[in-house]
Parts: structure tokens; C-alpha cells; sequence
């Protein structure tokens, strides 16, 4: 379950991270593979450390007030 919730939020960022960008992931398939690659690349490791960022306030919120949000 705590998977799901994180490839959601992954996703999610990855989404943001395109859309920010001009594109989806329907029109990154359609770029040149290297530049499509590089776009998806960059998305994974933006949404990878907005994750990080979640489950860090998340945890700091637990420790504060014994709350476990994720």
C-alpha cells in the first residue's frame, strides 16, 4: 500500500514535471529518443526528490506530533 502511494506520488511528479515543460508523456514518446530520454530522466529524478521531500516533512510531522502520514 505504502508502494502504491509513493509510484502515485511519482508519477504525479513526473506529470507535473513534463507539464512544466510543455509535454505530456503521450508527446515525449514522440520526441527524438536521446531528447525523450533526457526529459523523462530529468522528470524521474525531479519527481524522486519531491518525493524525498514528502516523506521527509511527513516523518517530521510524526516526530512533532506523533502523526504517521505515509
Amino acid at each position: 500500500m505504502l508502494e502504491d502511494r509513493q509510484a502515485e506520488l511519482l508519477r504525479m511528479f513526473e506529470e507535473e514535471y513534463l507539464q512544466a515543460r510543455g509535454y505530456t508523456y503521450h508527446t515525449v514518446q514522440q520526441l527524438p529518443a536521446a531528447q525523450a530520454h533526457k526529459l523523462l530522466v530529468d522528470a524521474s529524478t525531479y519527481a524522486s526528490n519531491k518525493v524525498a521531500e514528502v516523506q521527509t516533512r511527513a516523518h517530521m510531522l510524526d516526530e512533532l506530533h506523533g502523526v504517521h502520514l505515509i
